[in-house]
Order: structure tokens, then sequence, then C-alpha cells
């Protein structure tokens, strides 16, 4: 099983499952974090999700046996096939997605890291633009999301020396949200996780809607898309209890409705 899929509490984390390859990215284990997204996108009572690795790595990236397989999928398939699918599905699902990095993330593992929502990584974990060691781009929308957490001259140098950042160097340049002492991580990320999935989900989902459409547009047309969205928040269940709550002075019970 390339993916293992564990619920508890509104929190459904997806593990990538061949820790002896480093998690590397094959094309069934690309299909099902494929599929175990949209479940999750479909499935009300998946309020949160966490993406994470089995074993000593995050994801090594792809697994270059099937890349260099002449039998195997074309690296066009593999980039529109396998990974473009996931980036997408990560950005539009209007849930929290943290990665959950417990080890080394490079290439194509990297940028996954990068286009969940919260990154949390171990102390001990790394990440690492490891295409141009092997002559290629950064993908899995690399180019995309690196420049604008870090700002191009540092997305540009790392992306062209393949060169380590730790983990705490990743929180001091802002391109993950933090770095956990090793024996604290798994406590940290399952505390935040279901912290989240308390919370009104449809707000955060409309809050990550409306932040994906500031990549793009003017002033003027993110405070329409503010209006718009806010009417909409405005319009929800766990809003209402939000505020009765603060009238009432108690702690408000949201439903992700």
């Amino acid at each position: 099983m390339e993916l293992q899929v564990n619920h508890l509490n509104g929190v459904c984390e997806l593990k990538l499952n061949r820790p002896d390859v480093f998690n590397s990215f094959n094309k069934p284990m690309a299909m099902a974090l494929q599929q175990a997204l949209d479940d999750c996108a479909s499935n009300p009572e998946v309020r949160a999700i966490v993406i994470t690795g089995e074993g000593k790595a995050f994801c090594a990236g792809q697994d270059l046996a099937e890349a260099t397989d002449p039998n195997g999928p074309a690296l066009q398939s593999i980039v529109k096939e396998h990974y473009n699918p996931i980036i997408l599905k990560i950005r539009s699902i209007e849930k929290p997605v943290i990665a959950a990095v417990n080890g080394v993330a490079a290439g194509a593992g990297a940028n996954i890291a990068l286009a969940c929502d919260i990154t949390i990584a171990k102390e001990s974990a790394s990440f690492i633009q490891a295409f141009s060691k092997i002559g290629l781009i950064p993908d899995s929308g690399g180019t995309f999301f690196l420049p604008r957490i870090i700002g191009s001259q540092k997305a540009m140098a790392l992306m062209m020396s393949a060169d380590k950042v730790t983990a705490k160097e990743a929180e001091q340049m802002n391109m993950i949200y933090k770095s956990v002492p090793d024996e604290a991580f798994e406590g940290e990320v399952a505390s935040f996780a279901s912290k989240l999935a308390k919370m009104p989900t449809r707000g955060l989902g409309l809050t990550k809607k409306a932040v994906n459409q500031s990549l793009f547009n003017s002033l003027e047309d993110q405070l329409n898309v503010e209006e718009a969205l806010q009417t909409e928040a405005g319009q929800t269940h766990d809003f209402n209890e939000g505020v009765a709550a603060f009238l009432e002075k108690r702690k408000p019970e949201f439903k992700g409705e």
C-alpha cells in the first residue's frame, strides 16, 4: 500500500508509504494521493488534512527507476498526470492542508510540502530543490510558490545550486511555518491539526480561496473578492454560532458548516 489513510476526530492523515525508497513517487502512489485528496474534499467529516511520510523521509521526489524505465511513463506524463493534479487539488480543496515534514523533502517532495497551506517540519528535516543535479527544472509548483514565499533571489539560488536547507533555516527565511524539535514533532502536528479541525471549516476554506486569488489580483479586485467571500461566510452556521458564543461568553461549538 503506497499510501496510508488514517482518520481521527476530523483529521485525515495521508502518509506516503514507500519508506524503502524514501517515499519517492511512482505512479501508484501519485494516483493514490490524488484519490485520497478527492475523498477528503467530498467527505464533510474531514475538516483538516495532514500529509506526511513513513519512516525517515518525507518524500525524496520522483522515483528515478520509474522515470528512466523504457516501459514506464514519459517525463511529460509524470509531470502532467502525477504531480500537477496533486498540486491543484491541494490548492483548491477548501479545507486546511498541513505538510508534516518528518525528514528530507527533495525535488517534487519539497514542492508538494510548500504547496500546502501550512508546513511544520522536524528540526532534523531538510528541503532540497534537487532538480538541477540531474539537469531538470523545479516542477510541482516550485517555480510558482518558492519565489513568492522567499523572494526571487533566494529562490533562484536554491533552485540553481540545489543546496540543502535545514528546517530551522527554512523557518528563518519564512519558507515554512515552523520547525519543531524532533521529540515534540508528532504532538505538535496532532495538536495543530486538531485545533484546525475544530474551527469553522467553511470560513477557513473561504480564507484559502481568497489568498489563492490574491496571487493574481489588483487591490481593487481583491477587495471585491473579500466582499463576496465575506458575504458567503456570513451566511454559514459557524458564523452564527461564533457570534452567539461571543455574546453568551461561552466557547463556540463549530460544525464546519
